[in-house]
């Protein structure tokens, strides 16, 4: 089993779609167009898992860069998620949002 990021989707892209272009590759098992939680609307990128891997090298193979719906799709293998968190925290370091060291008070300059 093969995981298989598929990137700048037109938004009207379907999962459906998704399917009929890598079906000719190979066995599709599962097709998964991200979404906005607040909106519902696609967010451009999806995953495809394909059962075999080297139909999943050959469909990358010939679909990265491929045209649809007017947008060059940018496929390649997906890489696994970070672990621990993401990149949404803030803190850490010495920066303006927290972390770091309390700043000294001074005294008033007059």
């Amino acid at each position: 089993m093969k995981n298989i990021f598929v990137g700048n989707l037109d938004f009207a892209a379907t999962e459906a779609s998704l399917r009929t272009l890598f079906e000719p590759h190979g066995a599709v098992e599962r097709v998964s167009l991200v979404t906005d939680r607040d909106t519902g609307r696609s967010r451009g990128f999806a995953f495809v898992e394909m059962t075999d891997a080297a139909e999943a090298d050959r469909a990358i193979a010939a679909l990265n860069g491929a045209d649809l719906d007017g947008r060059a799709l940018n496929v390649n293998e997906a890489r696994p998620k970070p672990q621990g968190g993401g990149g949404r925290g803030f803190g850490g370091g010495g920066s303006s949002r927290g972390g770091g060291p309390p700043k000294q008070r001074r005294e008033p300059r007059w």
